[in-house]
């Protein structure tokens, strides 16, 4: 059974479970697995916070491949029993045609690509795990190179297909204004291959137990964009020693789109000295030999980055990451065979500093598109912790001005928050450890007007460039061409799967993201889940 639109007094937080798979032919990522069209083609994706849409590989991203893996490289999934090249727009009933247009994601470093675009019915998990499902949201059916794998996009920001006078909503849009989550939030972690430890989204909500309350960074979103402030970056321990690695520090924005560290040229040359990498020209990427490799293994060499609010000074916090969330592999089509790689890029100019899903490997960010802001700490790997899902409320809900007294037992209040009426952010967390576990934490947030969001909106979409008066052709993978690839994986770590789909997720790999609480193996319909305990979100 999944879930449709409820009334927004019963709506609740979305801990969405992720696949049971690391993937990727450019590192090792957790997916998620979406379902698109009637009946249901299912698909495993990755987490975009800077796109709007669906996007999953259409039939063409497969048809004229020369790898026979070619699906399950993509994420697809085998369809009314039988293997598939993609997304099969004309066994679909509810596929909703509209046409062709560029993907304007990823321009500015060099990610092109198009798709064919309609309505299509979009569910969040595998057939019958309780996962939401929604109507007539935008889809992309892509077979470029540059996207390997599709993308769930969860930026509020409309689709303009025509012109700014007829916004399409996105899906996360959709789900709010049909009570399906409780606001216009999400929390998100990229996951950790070498931990084991599967990503982690929720929507309309956040799980306290995955973060580190002493170092929380609260933000304010530019033109719904997560732009932080990278003030140093020092490694230690490397085969050099220690080493300071950022010269100059840079403003870039989040982007789970893609997987590296896009970073200055200066950056990457103080990485390559100091860890023994070699860059590759033809394919851009930084390697590693088998010597270099075992070596840095052994010295296990730690990277801490600085973040914060601005370039310099400021509130900011550290984000400290073992040698192993860069030791990754990168494979067909970009080499032929599984290779060592550093996943960091050369950025030709300010407009490419981006900071990518490594860097999610071990943060967690919640963003709160209504209140304008975001938070990031360090992302939590304690053994045996429970889950606790915490919602955000939406901006003047009747609950955000509740007098209600905190509960008796506190461990139950995982986050009070408070109401977005002053200007800046502020964020005081406090963690007893004992019987009682409690985290204790306020957001102070800048209310900005519904009419100023809708400009910085429409001013924001504006890149997708839709106006255009001639539609872009569908681009067709040529597989094994020199293209951007991001998304396909070389050796996937599939630690419950024996045939690389994902099929049946059962109860306790929903771990990730079920509230405290929950019976392990339980059912995962919405009646066999116990509501959650009191709580006090935004308020006065």
């Amino acid at each position: 059974m999944d879930v449709y639109p409820r009334s927004g007094k019963d709506s609740q937080p979305f801990g969405f479970a992720p696949s049971l798979l690391f993937e990727g032919s450019d590192g090792q990522w957790s997916t998620f697995v979406v379902r698109v069209g009637t009946p249901a083609q299912t698909f495993r994706v990755m987490i975009s916070n800077e796109s709007h849409e669906t996007w999953v590989p259409a039939t063409e991203a497969c048809t004229s491949s020369e790898n026979p893996k070619c699906s399950d490289l993509r994420g697809i999934q085998p369809f009314q029993n039988e293997p598939s090249t993609g997304f099969k727009t004309n066994q679909s009933s509810t596929w909703e045609a509209v046409s062709f247009y560029e993907l304007g994601l990823e321009d500015s470093i060099n990610l092109s690509g198009s798709g064919q675009y309609g309505y299509e019915t979009v569910g969040l998990g595998i057939q019958n795990s309780g996962g939401l499902t929604m109507n007539h949201s935008i889809v992309a059916g892509i077979a470029t190179n540059n996207y390997m794998f599709g993308l769930l996009g969860l930026n509020p920001k409309p689709t303009n297909f025509t012109d700014f006078n007829d916004p399409q909503p996105s899906l996360l849009s959709l789900l709010h204004s049909q009570s399906m989550i409780p606001s216009l939030s999400y929390s998100y972690s990229a996951g950790a291959y070498y931990r084991r430890s599967l990503g982690a989204l929720t929507l309309g909500g956040f799980d306290s137990e995955q973060f580190t309350v002493n170092k929380t960074l609260n933000l304010e979103l530019e033109s719904r964009v997560m732009m932080i402030g990278l003030q140093s970056i020092e490694a230690s321990n490397t085969p050099t020693g220690a080493a300071s690695l950022l010269d100059t520090a840079i403003m870039a924005p989040i982007d789970s789109t893609i997987p590296e560290l896009w970073l200055p040229a200066s950056a990457c040359d103080k990485f390559e000295a100091a860890f023994g990498l070699q860059y590759d020209n033809a394919t851009q990427r930084y390697i590693l030999n088998d010597t270099v490799h075992t070596q840095l293994k052994q010295l296990n060499p730690t990277i801490t980055i600085k973040i914060g609010k601005t370039v310099n000074g400021g509130a900011s916090t550290n984000i400290v990451f073992p040698y192993a969330a860069f030791d990754h592999q990168i494979s067909y089509p970009i080499y032929p065979n599984a290779t060592n790689y550093f996943p960091i890029r050369r950025a030709d100019n300010s407009t490419q500093y981006n900071i990518g899903r490594v860097f999610l490997q071990e943060a967690y960010f919640m963003v709160d598109y209504e209140r304008n802001s975001f938070t990031i700490t360090q992302r939590s790997f304690e053994d045996n912790k429970s889950t606790k899902i915490v919602p955000i409320l939406s901006a003047g809900s009747p609950s955000e001005s509740s007098n209600a007294s905190p509960s008796e037992n506190p461990a139950k209040d995982s986050i009070r928050l408070s109401r977005g009426a002053m200007v800046g952010i502020g964020v005081a967390v406090t963690l007893t450890v004992g019987i009682l576990v409690a985290v204790t934490g306020f957001f102070c947030l800048r209310r900005i007007s519904r009419q100023r969001e809708e400009r910085r909106t429409n001013e924001q979409s504006s890149v997708m460039r839709r106006g255009s008066t001639k539609d872009p052709k569908l681009e067709i993978a040529e597989i094994g061409a020199k293209e951007e690839v991001h998304e396909v994986h070389g050796q996937a770590c599939a630690y419950e799967m024996d045939n690389g789909m994902v099929q049946e997720l059962g109860g306790v790999e929903m771990r990730a993201e079920l509230e405290g609480g929950y019976d392990v193996g339980a059912s995962c319909e919405p009646s066999a889940l116990r509501k959650p305990p009191v709580r006090y979100s935004w308020q006065d």
